[in-house]
């Protein structure tokens, strides 16, 4: 019989369900720092002389650092553990969000969103891995959905938080407010359990004869085998996937609070900033959360490719019908659709990728096929920017659904793994 979140949280044990608490916050407030850039970008490219091309490049330089990040902290993740890579990404993000609001040249600004991309790219994986190896494969799909879920309520709470700072001081204050995730490592570091699975191979490994000679096997075996037999279609689907995906996510919602603000004449719709606030706050509780937490659901019913294939399809078909949307109603109401599908199909990436590679190559996997696909993905910022500088924002915003009719494609090449254990 199906469950429900509250049913799902109450059948958890205890660790289980801090370690999901955990991975949420942590890509909740990944979400909150990682879009304040967007939520202030029309004001920072004034203060600050930015063009709309030079705008998407800093997001580039962040997407492109989330992929080092990812890879990064995978290795570290299998080295010294899930549960302190992924306060050490939280760190990471948070100090740089902080010290952004000091940035008084585009140089300064590029430094330190290009820091905090490593962090943020390193705490997805870090946190999708603790999730999959901590609870029941029957209930995997669904808990690692539940963790998606909380980059929409961080995305809510920066486009709120975000309105209101700028209300009653300018954009530096909102990057300071970026610090506040960076208490969460506290509660982390005395509460929340490590892996267990983990901490078996890792133990395995620390009893050999050979201890470097045992890593250094390890190490290399990890990182090479996923290029390998059985692995490597997967690896390349999942990545274009991922690939084509993002490019569509970062590509629409980079822009997205610039385009709602920006005059008419300027290619925009012209929203005040409240105007703004109020509709990115519906499309991330009404569109992006349930989108992210159903997914699960429906990949145990469709199964993990079909509900890929469907996410994807859908985004790729409403995107163009957005960028056509006039009137606000009908931005906001498409626009939570848009947020739905385009959104969801990311909660999937941690539920195949974690039943498919084994505990030897889960992290680093994981960190290689996700963010290594946002580094492929972050041009996405810089092409919008410029074919938006040319041509309009509404027009290049199809270029993102072809991303997502992309990602569509490269799903029919993924493998089944509903019902599949962990290895």
């Amino acid at each position: 019989m199906p469950i429900g979140p509250i049913q799902l949280l109450q059948q958890a044990t205890t660790e289980q369900r801090r370690t999901l608490l955990a991975a949420a916050l942590g890509w909740m407030l990944d979400a909150f720092d990682a879009m304040l850039y967007a939520l202030v970008l029309t004001h920072v490219m004034r203060d600050l002389g930015m063009s709309k091309a030079t705008s998407g490049l800093l997001y580039t330089l962040t997407l492109l650092a989330s992929g080092m990040g990812g890879v990064l902290f995978g290795f570290l993740a299998d080295r010294v553990g899930r549960k302190r890579a992924l306060m050490l990404s939280i760190l990471t993000y948070s100090i740089c969000s902080f010290a952004s609001g000091l940035s008084t040249t585009v140089l300064m600004l590029a430094v330190f969103r290009f820091i905090l991309g490593l962090g943020m790219g390193g705490e997805w994986n870090t946190g999708a891995t603790l999730v999959a190896e901590t609870w029941p494969d029957e209930f995997r799909a669904k808990a690692i959905s539940m963790v998606q879920s909380s980059w929409a309520i961080g995305f809510a709470l920066a486009a709120l938080v975000s309105g209101i700072v700028l209300r009653y001081a300018n954009w530096r204050y909102v990057f300071f407010v970026g610090i506040l995730p960076a208490l969460i490592t506290l509660w982390i570091q005395n509460r929340v359990p490590e892996s267990q699975m983990w901490q078996e191979h890792h133990r395995l490994a620390q009893d050999s004869k050979r201890v470097a000679e045992a890593q250094q096997k390890y190490d290399h075996d990890s990182f090479l085998r996923i290029f390998g037999r059985p692995y490597l279609k997967s690896t390349l689907a999942l990545l274009f996937l991922n690939f084509f995906g993002m490019f569509g996510w970062w590509g629409l919602f980079t822009w997205l609070p610039p385009y709602l603000s920006l005059p008419v004449e300027q290619g925009g719709r012209g929203f005040g900033v409240m105007g703004t606030t109020t509709l990115l706050v519906v499309l991330n509780l009404c569109g992006m959360f349930p989108g992210y937490a159903s997914f699960g659901w429906v990949a145990d019913h469709l199964g993990r490719r079909r509900a890929f294939m469907l996410y994807t399809f859908m985004a790729a078909l409403l995107v163009p019908l957005y960028a056509m949307a006039r009137s606000p109603g009908t931005l906001l109401v498409l626009g939570t659709v848009v947020a739905f599908f385009g959104t969801g199909m990311f909660s999937g990436s941690g539920i195949i990728a974690s039943e498919i590679f084994p505990t030897r190559l889960r992290a680093r996997a994981l960190g290689f096929t996700y963010n290594g696909a946002r580094t492929l993905s972050s041009v996405a910022p810089y092409v919008i920017g410029r074919v938006g500088q040319a041509r309009g924002l509404s027009w290049a915003f199809y270029l993102c659904g072809a991303g997502f009719f992309l990602a569509c494609l490269m799903a029919t090449q993924l493998p089944e793994t509903k019902g599949r254990s962990l290895e």
